[in-house]
Parts: C-alpha cells; sequence; structure tokens
C-alpha cells in the first residue's frame, strides 16, 4: 500500500505534477541545498562562480530528458523527474569534488576543469539528436530575445539587475516561460506544474508565464540580496534558482525543436 503510494506520487513515469509531489520535493529541495552549501564552506569555494560551468551538466540532464520525450532513449526512472535530476546532480557534485581535489594537485582551475567533464558528457546526447525543427527554434528565440530585451538594456539602470548572476537568472527563467508559452499556445502541449497549470487554464493562454516569471523571480532575487548576509548561501539560492529556471527551459526547447 505504502509503496504503491510512493510509486504512483513520486516514482512514476507519467508527466506532471500533484501538489502533494510538488511540496515534498520543494523540501528535499530545500534540504538539498542546505547540504551543498555546507559543502562548499567545507570547500571553500563559491557557488557564484560555477554558473557557466554548470551548463553542460544542465544541458546534459535536459538534454537526455528530451531524447525519452522523441522516443530517442527509453522511458525509465533514471531519465524522468526525480530521478534524471538526483543522477544529474550526483554526476554534477561528483565532477566538481574531482575538479576542485585535481586544482590542489595539479593546480587546474576547477571551473575549467568542471566546465570540460561537463562539455564531454554532453556529446553523445549531441550524437543521439536526429533532426531539428527551425520553426519552433525561431519561435522560441524570438520570444525570448524579445521579452529579455528591455532587462538587458536597461540593466545598468536597476542596481538589482545591474548583479550579471541576477540578470542570469532572470533570463534562464524567461526561456522557460519562452519555451512553455510556445509549446502550450502553438504545438498543444500541456503545462505539468501546479500553479503555472491553474494560471495558464485560468486565462486560456500561456503567456500569463512571462508576468508570473518575471514577478516572482525579481521578487525572490530582491529578497535574497536584501536579507542573506552570507554570501556562499546567497549565492547556493541564486544558483539553484538558476538551474530550476534553466533546466526546464533547456528540456522544453530541446524536445520542441527536436520534433517533426
Amino acid at each position: 500500500m505504502i509503496l504503491e503510494f510512493i510509486e504512483e506520487n513520486f516514482l512514476y513515469l507519467h508527466p506532471g505534477y500533484t501538489l502533494l509531489n510538488t511540496i515534498v520535493f520543494g523540501i528535499i529541495l530545500g534540504l538539498a541545498i542546505l547540504i551543498i552549501i555546507r559543502m562548499f564552506k567545507w570547500l571553500q569555494k563559491d557557488p557564484g562562480e560555477l554558473l557557466l560551468a554548470l551548463v553542460p551538466f544542465i544541458f546534459f540532464g535536459s538534454s537526455a530528458r528530451a531524447l525519452v520525450d522523441n522516443g530517442l532513449y527509453p522511458l525509465t526512472l533514471l531519465l524522468v523527474t526525480p530521478g534524471l535530476y538526483v543522477l544529474t546532480g550526483l554526476i554534477t557534485i561528483t565532477a566538481l569534488l574531482l575538479s576542485v581535489f585535481m586544482e590542489k594537485k595539479m593546480g587546474w582551475d576547477y571551473r575549467y576543469t568542471l566546465f570540460s567533464l561537463g562539455s564531454f558528457m554532453c556529446l553523445f546526447n549531441l550524437v543521439m539528436i536526429e533532426h531539428i525543427n527551425p520553426v519552433p527554434l525561431l519561435q522560441i528565440l524570438g520570444a525570448w530575445a524579445l521579452i529579455s530585451a528591455p532587462f538587458i538594456f536597461l540593466r545598468n539602470k536597476w542596481w538589482l539587475l545591474k548583479d550579471k548572476f541576477n540578470l542570469s537568472v532572470l533570463i534562464a527563467h524567461l526561456l522557460d516561460a519562452s519555451t512553455t508559452f510556445i509549446a502550450v499556445d502553438f504545438y498543444g502541449y500541456g503545462e505539468q506544474h501546479v500553479l503555472p497549470n491553474f494560471l495558464t487554464q485560468m486565462v486560456d493562454t500561456a503567456v500569463v508565464m512571462f508576468p508570473l516569471k518575471i514577478t516572482v523571480i525579481l521578487t525572490v532575487l530582491y529578497i535574497i540580496d536584501t536579507s542573506v548576509e552570507d554570501k556562499t548561501t546567497r549565492n547556493m539560492l541564486k544558483l539553484a534558482i538558476f538551474v530550476l529556471g534553466l533546466a526546464p527551459g533547456l528540456r522544453n526547447f530541446l524536445s520542441l525543436i527536436m520534433g517533426s
């Protein structure tokens, strides 16, 4: 009975989230972030230094999920949520620890080593991509550029966005919003997350994702910058938010452009 409940609500192959597993996954993520913050303090490294170095690992996880969506990889628990997040997270942490070790032993900058390891991991996924559809590619990039441009051009007018880290976090979530908008409004996809799905159905368009993302992300970044004094904690929170925007954004983007 309990095993069936866990399998149905937390270890499942069907798409979508419920209020229950959203809350549970959120609690688990929060605990994981606390552990990772302690890890960074032990390593004496700043999470803010890893913004670019982690992009290949995010691409690895997102592209693997997109390949599952398009039938090029098998549908297994390790290649869907939450298994894929756990797998990618453990691989990333292992690569980070190895990179820091190599820096101490060989003097190599751990960020470059980490980026190289992640890029190598992506090669097989890239080889597996058989087709690129230019129509959704241009639609998504166009929407993303249009909605991101004002924030990029006006970044020097507002202290919150002068920080490149903050701007990167916002732009990552705008990619997620752009892919959701194009997928739902133009290709008949459904939003899987609880609150966005409710709002999308209420207004009958996923364009609501843009004001939702902008409002929530800017508010959270403001709270973090004005309330969290510890630099490691502050940057780890931002890094986690960055991943939560870029990972689904890349997954949706790749899933759409790989479709026929």
